[in-house]
This record gives C-alpha cells, structure tokens and sequence, in this order.
C-alpha cells in the first residue's frame, strides 16, 4: 500500500476530517455529561449538535488545510462534505433509515459552509500578517 506524504491535499483532508471528529467526540461527550447531570433540555439537543457539527468542521478545516499553498478552499469544503457524508452513512446504518429530511440538508449546508470557512479564516488571516 502506498503512503500519503504530508503536505498534499490526501493528507489534509484525512486529517483535517479526524481533528474534525475528535473535536466532535470530545464536545458531544461534555455536552452529554451536562444533560445527564444538568436540568438541561432534550430541545437543546438538536440546536448543539448542529453547532457542535459546524465548529468540529470549521477547526478541523482551518487545521487541516494549514499547510496548503493552493485550492484550500476546495480541500476545506471536502473536509465538511466528507464528515458530513461519514456521519450520515453512519447515522443512517446505526438508524436503518436512509432517508433525506430537512435535518440532512442543514447539516450537509453546515458541513460545506464550515469547511469553507475554516480555510478562508486560515486565508484571510496570512493576508492580514503579510
């Protein structure tokens, strides 16, 4: 099997897309804690996992296309689309229901939206400090 050098958009979207989960799994584990040991509300659920979602792809983005010279952009973009579409093959499995409901679409627009945005943050910011 060949490997993946680093610097090359394989290697940032691989790994801009598992900070992007990690980010997820540790936010949703806290914010699982506070249900359990707060009165929190079930209604609060839907609103933070779609924040939780945009934020773990927007770090994971910014991170993983730190590196890039050209077309970060498009490899942040991939980054959401392809959590994104991790998330929802895996929901989907563990659900049996493959069905596309307006929750899909606004996660799918979030996760194409925060990907975008972590590589144009990461842009913006080198063009301020030059």
């Amino acid at each position: 099997m060949e490997s993946i050098e680093k610097n090359t958009p394989m290697f940032s979207i691989i790994k801009g897309t598992l900070i992007a989960f990690l980010v997820t799994i540790i936010a949703l584990a806290i914010f699982s804690a506070l249900l359990v040991y707060t009165d929190l509300s079930e209604e609060t659920i839907q609103p933070v996992i779609i924040t939780v979602t945009g934020i773990s792809i927007l770090i994971g983005s910014s991170i993983g296309t730190k590196k890039l010279k050209k077309n970060g952009l498009i490899n942040g973009a991939i980054i959401g689309i392809l959590y994104i579409l991790m998330i929802y093959i895996l929901s989907s499995v563990l659900n049996s229901n493959f069905a596309i409901n307006v929750m899909s679409i606004i996660m799918i627009g979030v996760g194409l939206i925060g990907g975008i945005l972590g590589r144009y943050h990461r842009s913006k910011y080198k063009i301020i400090n030059h």
